[in-house]
């Protein structure tokens, strides 16, 4: 059972500053997950060329079931609005997280997390010395309940906030309503902290150590995969380097044969 997470940065190439659907088909083609938690998600973006990221991984994965949940409306580097139940439809101009699998799914939950209030951050730009004061956005926690090879559990993605302390507390919250629903648990994103940090916060399993950020050389650690209860052993992790995003995925296979 092969799970993944990858902040996708909207398939955006760094090496040409463009998003490319069979590129971004193709990578994640060779990712070859069962369960794919993707973050920085276009929907009928111009930046993207239009493009349904969601639709367009499910494909490449033959997944059964997919959803993208918009967090907010707009571009998120320039002019937006925070995104509502009203805009699970949405298909244009549309940014959050996905969740794609090829495991039936039994039901979704969502949960909306508030953005810092009242502040901008500085964020360079991947590739440039160049900052931008961003406002900080709302936030999801997209989950399914999965039937798996592994019985019944509830697969989560996620990008929390980068403003330290906010990402703290939304992460608290993320597993606090998790815990609440079928178990065993995973939660799969960019958490915005470090590897030595997230179990200590939360007494979940970290599934995968491996650094992750900026992809062209990975210093640090900000994709994870967690899990609480018993989930089934780790044979293998491992973060290739596609033509596209600045973040490494991480690719967790789990151990699911009987016995």
């Amino acid at each position: 059972m092969r799970l993944a997470t990858w902040n996708v940065y909207h398939g955006r190439s760094p090496a040409d500053g463009t998003v490319d659907a069979s590129r971004l088909a193709q990578a994640v083609s060779d990712l070859d997950a069962d369960v794919l938690a993707l973050q920085e998600v276009d929907r009928g973006q111009p930046r993207s060329g239009l493009l349904d990221v969601t639709a367009v991984a499910a494909r490449a994965m033959s997944a059964a079931q997919s959803r993208f949940v918009p967090t907010v409306i707009g571009d998120p580097a320039r002019s937006w609005r925070p995104a509502g139940d009203q805009d699970l439809d949405v298909t244009a101009r549309g940014y959050g997280v996905a969740l794609v699998t090829r495991y039936p799914v039994r039901a979704w939950h969502l949960l909306r997390l508030a953005p810092a209030p009242l502040l901008r951050a500085p964020v360079l730009v991947p590739g440039t010395r160049r900052l931008l004061w961003l406002r900080d956005e709302p936030r999801a926690v997209l989950a399914a309940t999965l039937s798996t090879p592994a019985g019944v559990m509830t697969v989560a993605s996620t990008h929390l906030s980068y403003v330290p302390g906010v990402n703290v507390l939304q992460l608290r919250r993320t597993m606090s309503w998790l815990r609440q629903l079928p178990g065993p648990h995973i939660l799969m994103g960019d958490l915005n902290l470090p590897a030595a940090l997230v179990p200590r916060l939360t007494g979940a399993q970290l599934l995968a150590r491996a650094t992750t950020y900026p992809l062209s050389r990975p210093m640090v650690q900000v994709d994870h995969v967690i899990a609480t209860g018993a989930v089934p052993p780790v044979l293998g992790v491992f973060t290739p380097r596609p033509p596209l995003s600045d973040h490494a995925p991480v690719v967790v296979d789990l151990d699911v044969r009987p016995g």
